[in-house]
């Protein structure tokens, strides 16, 4: 299984997905895919197998995973304070890779019907699902 961790500014919630996931499953594939080097850095710097940066990495990247996870900021214009380009959400909302987004409510965003949980919570759940579907994989189901 090759999963996408996509983030963007600093990259601390992509850091703190890699490193859980390191821990979790450590012989799992992990591109990190920063909105810029900074982001993209700190997730390498976490554990991923291997990174790239900007726009154009993120697009080529998108239908070349099984599984992409990052904020749900990621699949909309402007996210990440504007970070996310129309081509980045497009490709990533487009892409036939699985999905798994944290639904941090910031700015005029809420998501109804979603408890405001700690981000740390909501990772360790997106953590045990990707193990979930990894061990799955791994059994051929």
């Amino acid at each position: 299984m090759r999963i996408a961790v996509i983030d963007g500014q600093g990259g601390g919630i992509g850091k703190h997905i890699v490193e859980q996931l390191r821990k979790k499953i450590p012989e799992l594939e992990i591109l990190a895919l920063g909105t810029n080097a900074l982001a993209t850095g700190a997730m390498l710097r976490a554990g991923a197998t291997e990174g790239a940066s900007g726009e154009s990495a993120i697009c080529y990247n998108a239908d070349r995973v099984d599984l992409i996870v990052g904020s749900a900021a990621i699949i909309m214009v402007y996210g990440l304070l504007g970070e996310i380009t129309s081509g980045m959400a497009g490709a990533i909302a487009k892409s036939k890779a699985d999905k798994l987004l944290i639904p941090i409510q910031r700015g005029n965003i809420q998501f109804v019907g979603v408890q405001r949980i700690p981000l740390p919570h909501l990772i360790e759940t997106l953590v045990i699902d990707v193990e979930r579907r990894f061990t799955s994989d791994q059994n051929g189901n």
